[in-house]
């Protein structure tokens, strides 16, 4: 235990970090039930606290470790508290990572630790939601630690490949980090027969690393008779995420069609091509930053959605770089302004949401001082935060915890708020109108009348929802333009609640 302690041992300076960090949470814990991601996570965590089956009973399409640890925390307080000490947790790595990939820099080291710290932190990037980006950064540093420090034979190879796939199985994207170390040794690669063999035998071990976990994920969906809907929403439905907000160019020819695309592929193919050809003039540090801000970027930018925390993916290595700009004095001071440049002007070109930063503390001051009160302080967040908590309330009052509910528009709140579910397994008004059909939806709902049927203002259009809530249920409330319906059927209600 006392050798354990040794190696986990941090100085004084990165305490303080931990400490600094911690405190810039401290907002994060008060928040309300608000943000949409995390509200699926938490209704499919729910769900699975109640036995149901991800994916085949209840819908979202992305693999299941998240909804895992959703589960585990039961409600945004507990979902931000595990954030925060994974967050932790992945500070450290990256530090340990520093002093491997930075040796003899102790300046730098810090530098950029620090750096790295604040943008998983701040609401800059999105750093205090329980996304799945924060999370999967902490696995994908522990497998480059291990490549890095550890001897690449059968156990450590397959080790790393065991982490790849654990941040892979908190989202797809993450695997885009594997390249980069493929990549790195095809650029030192020799070329004698003994070393390509090498290069193909460290390559198997780690693939099958990779595999291994998603193999037994794949299994286990099997086993509950899940798999396909598992392959489909976790893996297969994110191929329609590339390009998705580019208009709709289905009948153009392939080429047209992934231009963008290939694009991306092809700035990445020439960058790995030009750091070939200097290797011999370039330290291992910087083809190894610049490879990994190449393939990083590329992940982040699959869908062309400018969504903010696609970009955390990329801090590990902007950190670096920033790092090297900030405090380092060589030749390669200079030289990270390129892989920067390309960076930052990445959310430039592709118009990536902005979240203000002081605006996020200050208002979160203002309610710890009792300048405004929780009502005000959750309308910050969101018009429709105070709405959704008195709609839950409305919906917990009347139903019982067996009792299903069925909500159209901005959905994912008041489900994770009453821990009450629809009766088909979309959660969220986009699943249905990507992955399902309007008709589909009236069909279950004739089948299996949840107790209570909410239509929010603002609501995509649904002519049959509202000819067959008019039908079948009466209004029972109207909560700041929501309305509230109950189901009429005595007989059908006392179905329901055997």
């Amino acid at each position: 235990m006392r050798n354990i302690l040794d190696k986990i041992h941090a100085p004084n300076w990165l305490i303080i970090l931990f400490a600094v960090v911690i405190i810039l949470r401290i907002p994060s814990f008060f928040e309300p039930f608000s943000y949409g991601d995390e509200m699926i996570y938490l209704t499919l965590g729910e769900a699975m606290r109640q036995g149901m089956t991800l994916y085949r009973d209840i819908h979202d399409n992305k693999p299941p470790l998240l909804y895992i640890i959703a589960a585990i925390a039961g409600n945004v307080f507990w979902l931000r508290a595990i954030l925060a000490f994974w967050n932790l947790a992945t500070i450290y790595i990256f530090w340990k990572l520093a002093q491997v990939i930075l040796p003899k820099r102790e300046k730098v080291q810090k530098v950029a630790t620090v750096i790295f710290a604040l943008l998983t932190t701040l609401p800059l990037l999105e750093g205090q939601i329980a996304n799945a980006e924060v999370f999967m950064i902490g696995p994908t540093l522990v497998a480059f630690l291990i490549l890095l420090t550890r001897k690449l034979d059968f156990k450590n190879l397959f080790l790393a490949g065991l982490f790849f796939s654990a941040a892979t199985l908190f989202k797809v994207p993450a695997a885009f980090d594997i390249p980069v170390i493929l990549a790195f040794w095809l650029i030192y690669l020799k070329g004698g027969k003994e070393e390509i063999k090498a290069f193909v035998r460290k390559t198997f071990f780690l693939l099958l690393g990779l595999f291994s976990p998603i193999a037994l994920s794949l299994l286990w969906y099997f086993l509950k008779g899940a798999l396909a809907e598992y392959v489909v929403a976790a893996f297969l439905q994110n191929v329609g995420y590339l390009s998705s907000w580019r208009p709709v160019v289905s009948s153009q020819p392939f080429l047209v069609k992934n231009a963008p695309l290939l694009i991306r592929a092809g700035v990445v193919g020439l960058g790995t091509l030009i750091l070939y050809l200097k290797r011999a003039k370039l330290s291992k540090t910087f083809v190894l930053l610049s490879l990994w801000v190449l393939f990083s970027l590329f992940a982040a930018t699959l869908s062309e959605r400018p969504y903010t925390h696609y970009l955390i993916q990329s801090v590990p290595p902007l950190s670096f770089l920033l790092a090297i700009l900030l405090a380092d004095k060589t030749l390669e001071q200079v030289l990270v302004i390129i892989p920067l440049t390309l960076t930052f002007l990445v959310p430039v070109y592709y118009k990536f949401y902005y979240y203000p930063t002081t605006s996020y503390y200050g208002r979160f001051l203002e309610f710890a001082v009792g300048r405004i009160g929780k009502e005000a302080y959750f309308a910050k967040f969101d018009g429709n935060v105070n709405r959704n908590y008195k709609i839950a309330d409305v919906v917990l009052k009347s139903t019982s915890k067996k009792d299903k509910i069925f909500v159209w528009g901005d959905s994912p709140p008041i489900y994770a708020l009453t821990r009450r579910f629809p009766p088909l397994k979309y959660v969220a008004t986009y699943h249905i109108n990507d992955f399902f059909s309007q008709e589909e939806t009236i069909r279950i709902l004739g089948f299996d009348n949840p107790a209570i049927i909410v239509i929010l203002p603002n609501a995509p259009g649904f002519k049959e929802l509202s000819l067959f809530t008019r039908k079948n249920y009466i209004l029972i409330d109207e909560v700041d333009g929501a309305q509230i319906y109950y189901l009429a059927n005595p007989t059908i209600r006392a179905l329901l609640a055997r």
